[in-house]
């Protein structure tokens, strides 16, 4: 029997000894084969000698255990969720609040592990009990699972009472070899990774769970003072030492900007880890600082999530409704329940014309699906036509304005429908509006209420009369909530904004086809407004990016509108292009770029300006048609694209000589 008890021994250190350098070290020290020899010999021996077997053997990795119910733990101390925050300025927020109860911290940034929570309990240094988060208060037991994963330790090298807490996980490749078998034996598929860990724990059989290959990292330890440790980054080494798998990839960062950069590599290379992540959690370092800040009934209040945004999310179509935007086109726009989308809230989305929402066969009342196009304008993907009741009311396009009630037209065979009365209030407003907007005239002070309330007021019908405001302060401020400061600072900024570049005032006209980009080409080709009144359709279409379209509209515009352009002209308005001519460079014009990683000295968004300004195109991802990926510090996947395509790759020496030669 003693010899029996002590092969038991060794087989146990040898097994154990295994999983952690294999599941926690990522460096195995011996094969399959061995493991499952040693393995088997050690069922054997406990099957024979049943009082051999310990609760915290290698065997229970396997499974086996069946129970009939999840029995209610009390967590000794809260487990509690953390509040979110969706984008830089809630990020500041959080910084902010910390700093004005007059800490300056540092903090730790971990990956928001898309798993579900556990505690773990050691008494002596043996695995008790495996605790959910439940509600934070109440979890459940699931001890006989926890077991099972082979990357937490069932025993610790120190014989010690200690409490750990972290997260549950499947990795995507278990997932995809888990739905291939599932798909050959005619189950239903698993969604997604989180639902799949959540619904391998908590099978009531062990021996389910354990084909499920679940991981874990553990992030929190409860009662750090136990044992004399004074931050959030040692206590993360002192659970590592005990033989827990914590992730390489948290980090100490010494203030907001080093949250940032965390978080930007981490977007970068998201797609290209092994397991799933939501987002980013940051945690105060300093444990005495962390006590001393305290704690919300719900959330620390050292500590914050912040979510990756939604790429797609679901929410109900409420209603359509219609808008006359200041070229006259009426416009299907979709009513939301709002629903945040990459960190902002969404309540309206442009349905674009008829036929758009003829084709994804959308109805009032429908569950859709909505995603930011380009990361920046609300899209309607599609509805969930396996979600309709019947309540559901169909789309009819309207015939007549919205605004003046007047027959709407359509024009060349277009898709869009257009108010045909060129006084149609609505037109007029929105066209004064667009002049007065941030990347047009950009003055500040007229926002859309005050040019809507102006023009029901008479005071300003038309861009012209923006510029006459100063002679009607008095009759202007007879009117509640009108004061002299305030339209005296509108008045200034009005004369600011003549002294605005060419681009901006050709935006400002609301010329159709005319966006930021093709204003501020043209603005550059031609460099001053009467030269570019008098280009020809030929001469328009061959600017690069300028298509026939384009050109037939410019020169429509400028045929019919001479009168409002003299009258600018007689006001003062800018008519000539303040800004650099794009220069020429064989590396870089004409060329489309990609950036991934961080170049020393220089940010994203100047490599990018001055890549265009010598004509490039910079995108956010990765084709066929990309000519170089610049990859700098920690690059993210854009960077093995690059490679798996064979497109020329500069890295940071290349970038910056090349940028330095840009004048």
């Amino acid at each position: 029997m003693e010899e029996k008890r002590l092969r038991v021994e060794e087989l146990t250190k040898i097994l154990n000894d295994a999983n952690y350098n294999y599941y926690v070290m990522d460096n195995p020290t011996i094969t399959d084969q061995e493991y499952d020899k040693y393995l088997r010999e050690l069922i054997n021996i406990e099957q024979e000698y049943p009082e051999l077997a310990d609760p915290a053997s290698p065997t229970n990795r396997v499974g086996g255990e069946v129970i009939d119910k999840f029995n209610k733990i009390v967590h000794e101390k809260p487990m509690l969720s953390l509040a979110n925050v969706f984008n830089e300025e809630e990020i500041r927020d959080f910084d902010a609040k910390i700093k004005k109860d007059g800490y300056n911290p540092e903090y730790v940034c971990e990956y928001k592990i898309d798993g579900l929570s556990v505690a773990l309990i050691y008494e002596n240094g043996k695995l008790v009990r495996g605790v959910t988060r439940g509600d934070g208060v109440t979890g459940e037991d699931i001890t006989h699972n926890v077991k099972t994963i082979k990357a937490i330790p069932l025993t610790l090298p120190r014989n010690i009472d200690i409490e750990v807490r972290g997260e549950i996980f499947m990795n995507k490749s278990t997932l995809e070899k888990l739905n291939k078998e599932r798909e050959k034996e005619g189950l239903p598929l698993l969604q997604n990774v989180r639902n799949a860990a959540a619904g391998s724990i908590r099978q009531l059989d062990s021996r389910i769970t354990a084909k499920r290959e679940l991981d874990n990292f553990i992030y929190y330890l409860p009662e750090p003072e136990k044992y004399g440790i004074k931050t959030h980054l040692e206590a993360l080494e002192f659970m590592k030492s005990l033989g827990f798998k914590v992730n390489p990839a948290n980090r100490l960062v010494k203030d907001i900007d080093g949250i940032l950069n965390f978080i930007q590599e981490v977007t970068e290379k998201r797609g290209s880890l092994p397991y799933e992540i939501d987002g980013v959690v940051i945690k105060v370092n300093d444990i005495d600082m962390q006590e001393k800040l305290g704690y919300t009934a719900k959330y620390p209040k050292w500590a914050t999530a912040y979510k990756f945004p939604a790429t797609e999310v679901l929410t109900k179509l409420k209603d359509i409704i219609f808008t006359v935007g200041r070229t006259g086109r009426v416009t299907p726009n979709a009513v939301l329940e709002p629903v945040i989308v990459m960190g902002s809230t969404i309540r309206r989305a442009t349905l674009h014309n008829e036929e758009y929402v003829k084709a994804k066969n959308l109805m009032i009342g429908d569950t859709v699906s909505i995603r930011k196009a380009g990361d920046v304008i609300p899209e309607v993907v599609e509805a969930k036509f396996e979600r309709r009741t019947g309540a559901e009311k169909p789309f009819v396009m309207t015939h007549e304005c919205p605004m003046c009630h007047s027959e709407l037209i359509k024009i060349d065979n277009q898709a869009d429908y257009y108010c045909k009365n060129p006084e149609c209030p609505k037109r007029n407003i929105e066209s004064i509006i667009h002049y007065v907007s941030r990347d047009a005239l950009n003055i500040e002070g007229l926002g859309e209420e005050i040019v809507e309330e102006l023009y029901n007021l008479g005071f300003v019908r038309n861009i012209i009369d923006l510029y006459s405001i100063k002679d009607k302060k008095k009759a202007i401020m007879e009117f509640d909530g009108y004061g002299e400061k305030s339209l005296n600072k509108i008045v200034d900024n009005i004369e600011e904004s003549k002294n605005s570049s060419l681009e901006r005032v050709l935006y400002g006209l609301g010329i159709k086809e005319i966006g930021t980009k093709t204003a501020k080409l043209l603005a550059s080709e031609f460099s001053t407004m009467d030269m570019l009144m008098q280009a020809t359709e030929e001469e328009l279409e061959s600017i690069r990016d300028i298509g026939t379209v384009t050109a037939k509209s410019v020169v429509e515009y400028f045929a019919t509108h001479q009168d409002l352009i003299n009258e600018l002209k007689s006001l003062g308005v800018n008519m000539t292009y303040k800004g650099k001519i794009a220069g020429t460079n064989d590396l870089v014009t004409d060329k489309r770029f990609v950036i991934t990683g961080t170049i020393t000295g220089i940010g994203r968004k100047e490599i990018k300006e001055k890549l265009e300004s010598y004509n490039a195109k910079v995108s956010e991802s990765v084709s066929k048609n990309t000519d170089v990926v610049i990859v700098g510090a920690n690059p993210g996947s854009k960077y093995q694209d690059a490679l798996n395509l064979g497109i020329t790759i500069w890295d940071e020496a290349k970038t910056l000589e090349v940028l330095n030669n840009l004048q």
